[in-house]
């Protein structure tokens, strides 16, 4: 089954483009952001990366849709 309507015609190469695209941006975003960034699915781009700080605590909703998780690399830790 796929998540999006849009990808659905360019079948799994599609759908696995848009998986790396967002866990790349997950990863990118990790280094600058003191919370973890999630993977979603979407129902039009496929995935998506998200800052768990846009949210608070992410809504059951959001969680149901987590694919893959990346931990924040920034630390107030000294």
């Amino acid at each position: 089954m796929y998540i999006s309507m849009n990808i659905a015609h360019g079948g799994f190469q599609a759908d696995q483009v848009a998986f790396v695209a967002a866990l790349d941006q997950a990863h990118a975003r990790s280094f600058h952001s003191y919370f973890t960034q999630y993977v979603l699915t979407d129902d039009e781009a496929g995935y998506i990366a998200v800052d768990e700080g846009d949210y608070g605590a992410l809504p059951a909703g959001m969680l149901d849709r987590v694919i893959d998780t990346v931990p924040s690399k920034l630390s107030d830790e000294a």
